[in-house]
């Protein structure tokens, strides 16, 4: 339940006694908070003890034993090679200034920042910095601190953070412990929240330097860990910091039990399974519908010492899917790219492949009230809309559009039919079985990292070649992979656009038209829409809840009538498996999954006997 009113301006003004450095800001007078959302208020009063899905009482100690499929390259989670960084590092080890409950959409509360103040507009933020916050070798966070890190990401951080950051046209301390920002002009509401999850990294031991190319030098940060060992590749260990500064504040009531926590990282998912099978790896998240059909059944699942559970997931569904390259000519045409898409049959796939455990992915917003799907267009959404009326097609402005179901055969003509006619529309003809245009025939890449992508791409493949489309599936390795993703350097691959309760600035590396051409960014399909940049504005200046709903729903419309990925599909649940001697609260946050980041936050052990792997155990996968 949400406060009275009246509760949290006593509160603030108490506050403000507390930070005279905010009432020398200049600026028209704010509100001084412990904690901000995206819309509306948080749902937790000040005086909270603990996040709702905390368990309090939660026993510490112990080893957390995960496994972690690939290898890593750095210690540096922040940096643009980010995506060869070690797990478990954003959060344990290094703090940002707030922290989200994620029992809400978007809101944050005070970490190493104590409270945070802004005005209605959002045109500033300012940080009021906990005195007691020290890094972990004991040197006090300050001020100096916070701006040596917002400079440094700006500079050299992933390109999202320097979009972001990007918008702040100054940053000042008003004394050791109070950080301004000057956010005029920027409109963009969530800003301020973006700020607050920066990452404060230490300008005493941290240079430029360090940062770009010292990959595996041990980091330094103020979390409740340290790190203890590094194997470059295969392990990683995290240890927790006996002088941890902040293991008393309500954000971390109940989380981080384990003494220690440790990765060990495997090339083949198999032998990782086989590992947790042996006890050497305590949990795991199944992504496999037929292991998770078929492969449980073990003896220490037949015997209670390893439980299964499938767990609803909470807030919207993001997609995933076959990502077209629309910088390549080819797939310029969203007509031919629709086409593409309905020769996708994943009625035939989740039946014979997957037990029927999937759904098709629809929405860039799917399950939630953000989606457009199956919901005709608002006034204020056509409104919304109307400077760009050719960017929307008619059924999904009026809700009846959803993707091509098959008959479920494997074999339906009707869709290959669809996909002629739509293909023949963007000026591609079959002739002599090849689907060509100007004489030239289509055909493409798909790009693969591993097994499994390979063999869905193959079945891909396969369907294609019906309406004689030529489509060879490359399988290369994590760092090529990575290489010619960052310098978009690929025809088709498939990509993940995981959707939030709160969407915003993610949305512009991700379709921004100024994002098409950044290396590195997540604008996998090369979008340049003056609709899309239009819509993600109004989502990040949207006030009230109904107005951000209306921008989401908009841009949803634009993206799906761009068709600029072959949907795939999800699982409605998630599927974890774990060693009873470790356990999760009994509640559970809606806007996320157990597993928040890389160290089951609110998990702890359940006894404290040593762990006793299988006599026919196999080693650590490496």
């Amino acid at each position: 339940m949400r406060p009275p009113l009246a509760r949290h301006l006593l509160f603030a003004a108490a506050l403000a006694a507390f930070c005279p450095g905010a009432a020398r800001a200049g600026d028209a007078p704010g509100r001084i908070a412990p904690a901000i959302a995206m819309q509306g208020e948080p749902a937790l009063p000040p005086d909270f003890t603990c996040l709702p899905y905390a368990d309090a009482h939660a026993r510490k100690g112990g080893t957390l034993h995960l496994g972690a499929f690939g290898t890593f390259e750095n210690l540096n989670p922040y940096g643009v090679n980010a995506g060869d960084s070690a797990a478990g590092l954003a959060g344990p080890v290094y703090e940002s200034l707030m922290a989200r409950s994620f029992d809400e959409p978007f809101t944050l509360y005070g970490l190493v920042a104590q409270t945070i103040e802004t005005d209605d507009a959002r045109d500033y933020v300012t940080f009021r910095l906990d005195p007691r916050a020290h890094f972990s070798d004991g040197v006090p966070i300050t001020a100096r601190d916070v701006i040596f890190s917002f400079d440094l990401l700006k500079a050299k951080g992933r390109p999202q953070q320097r979009a972001a950051y990007g918008l702040v046209r100054s940053i000042r301390a008003l004394d050791d412990h109070t950080v301004h920002y000057d956010l005029a002009g920027a409109n963009d509401r969530e800003l301020p929240l973006i700020l607050a999850l920066m990452p404060v990294l230490p300008a005493h031991a941290m240079t430029e330097r360090k940062f770009t190319e010292d990959g595996l030098g041990v980091p330094l940060g103020s979390g409740p860990y340290r790190v203890a060992q590094v194997k470059p590749g295969q392990k990683l260990v995290l240890r927790r910091d006996p002088d941890y500064w902040g293991r008393a504040l309500a954000i971390n009531c109940g989380l981080y039990n384990f003494d220690q926590v440790v990765f060990d990282y495997g090339r083949d998912d198999n032998g990782l399974f086989e590992a947790f099978k042996a006890g050497l790896i305590d949990y795991r998240q199944e992504t496999d519908p037929h292991r998770w059909v078929d492969g449980y059944d073990f003896p220490a699942r037949r015997d209670g010492r390893v439980a299964v559970e499938s767990l609803p997931l909470g807030g919207p569904k993001g997609l995933s899917g076959f990502a077209f390259n629309t910088r390549r000519a080819i797939f310029r045409d969203p007509r031919l790219r629709e086409a593409l898409a309905t020769m996708f049959d994943f009625e035939w796939l989740d039946a014979n492949l997957f037990s029927n455990l999937y759904a098709r992915d629809k929405s860039f917003f799917d399950e939630s009230e953000l989606s457009a799907l199956g919901r005709p267009a608002s006034a204020a959404e056509r409104k919304r809309l109307a400077p760009f009326a050719s960017a929307v097609r008619q059924d999904i402005m009026d809700g009846t559009w959803a993707p091509p179901r098959s008959d479920g055969t494997g074999r339906d003509r009707e869709m290959a039919r669809k996909a002629l006619a739509l293909a023949g529309q963007a000026g591609w003809t079959l002739q002599n079985g090849r689907l060509t245009r100007d004489g030239r025939p289509l055909k493409f890449e798909i790009l693969v990292v591993d097994r499994e992508q390979e063999r869905l791409a193959l079945y891909y493949s396969d369907l294609l070649r019906r309406i004689g489309v030529e489509a060879r599936v490359r399988l290369v390795d994590e760092a090529q992979y990575q290489g010619r993703r960052q310098r978009f350097d690929f025809d088709m691959m498939i990509g993940l656009w995981q959707a939030s309760a709160s969407p915003g600035n993610e949305q512009r590396m991700r379709w921004g038209g100024h994002s098409a051409d950044q290396e590195a960014s997540y604008n996998l399909a090369g979008a340049r829409s003056a609709a899309i940049d239009a819509m993600i504005a109004a989502l990040q200046a949207a006030r009230g809840r109904e107005e951000f709903v209306t921008a989401a729903r908009a841009l949803d419309r634009v993206l799906l009538s761009g068709f600029y990925a072959v949907p795939l599909y999800h699982s409605p649940a998630q599927w974890i498996a774990y060693w009873r001697r470790i356990a999760h609260p009994k509640a559970l946050p809606h806007y996320a999954q157990p597993l928040f980041g890389d160290v089951l936050e609110t998990w702890s052990e359940t006894r404290s006997e040593t762990r006793s792997p299988a006599p026919d155990a196999a080693p650590a996968p490496h």
